[in-house]
């Protein structure tokens, strides 16, 4: 079995403090990362080693056992002993009375979920410290806790359902979930439910589940934000010489007072007649109404004769 240098590994002194052995792990597992070297096997090797090396010599009593063995080793080799003749049966895990010790990881990242849940560690460290899923003398690994998968699921509401506010009923695992949508909600809207996605692994919190919002396209309203526009028929008279429309907002109809002389296409504001804003109470966005004017289709023998006449007075005041 070759024997691990993991002060060369890791490129300090074998007297190195515990601040200087965690900075020199630092900057080599940012360097060696997988994320940052995809596809570079010899750099995954490299960051194998790197958390390993660390794995021992930040615990003190396994960087302790580590200088006992690294001290017999080196006699060894200067009396000239062969690595296959040295007796390593004497540093095999071995746990005081007999009592099962657990070591977690102690590293920044998951080592099993990082390279396919294979072993990251070596033989020589499974021998000396122990290996995942139990080893020789007791050592074993215990998986770190880990939160659950959130989750994320869709829900189609109308537009006036955005406007009041409404309720959801959600099936999931054989429970009941209300969940409350709040006025001015919009498409995107995402709306947590705590602790309510995947089951955690080892004892870890479960994940949040979270309910995304799609308001869906309505027939007579145009949302942009919290504004609303819409189109209003007005007929040909009233927007000669002015009156009064009716205009339907989500809270109800409103009387819109329309000047003489108003043109196709002539957009009106009414303050505070559109989305509620989300989360802020008695705040509202505006509706635009754009006037469509609507030209009489059939007139009467005497309706027809007042439109002439209005022609011809119109082309005699030129």
């Amino acid at each position: 079995m070759e024997y691990k240098d993991y002060y060369q590994i890791l490129g300090v002194s074998r007297d190195a403090t515990e601040d200087e052995i965690k900075r020199a792990y630092r900057r080599l597992a940012r360097k060696y990362h997988p994320d940052v070297n995809p596809g570079d096997k010899e750099a995954e090797e490299r960051f194998k080693e790197i958390n390993e090396a660390y794995e021992v010599l930040s615990d003190p009593e396994k960087r302790r056992k580590y200088d006992q063995l690294g001290a017999a080793w080196r006699e060894w080799e200067r009396m000239g002993g062969q690595p296959d003749d040295f007796d390593w049966s004497q540093w095999v895990s071995a746990a005081p009375g007999g009592q099962r010790v657990y070591v977690r990881y102690g590293t920044a990242e998951d080592l099993e979920d990082l390279f396919g849940g294979s072993s990251p560690f070596s033989d020589f460290f499974t021998q000396i410290f122990g290996g995942l899923g139990g080893a020789p003398g007791g050592f074993e690994f215990r998986a770190r806790p880990r939160r659950g998968q959130d989750l994320e699921h869709e829900v189609e509401i109308s537009l006036e359902e955005a406007y009041h506010g409404t309720t959801r009923l959600l099936q999931k695992d054989g429970r009941r979930l209300q969940v409350k949508i709040p006025p001015g909600a919009y498409t995107g809207l995402r709306i947590r439910m705590a602790g309510e996605g995947g089951p955690g692994a080892a004892g870890g919190q479960p994940g949040d589940l979270y309910l995304r919002v799609r308001v869906a396209p309505h027939p007579r309203f145009e949302r942009r934000g919290d504004d609303l526009y819409t189109t209003v028929p007005v007929d040909l008279y009233t927007a000669v010489l002015g009156g009064k429309v009716r205009v339907e907002t989500l809270a109800g109809p409103v009387m819109l007072t329309i000047p003489p002389g108003t043109q196709n296409g002539q957009t009106f504001r009414l303050r505070g007649k559109g989305m509620p804003k989300l989360r802020q109470k008695g705040q509202y966005g505006d509706l635009y109404a754009r006037v469509e004017v609507r030209l009489p289709t059939r007139l009467t023998p005497r309706q027809r004769e007042l439109f002439e006449e209005l022609r011809r007075l119109s082309q005699e005041g030129r």
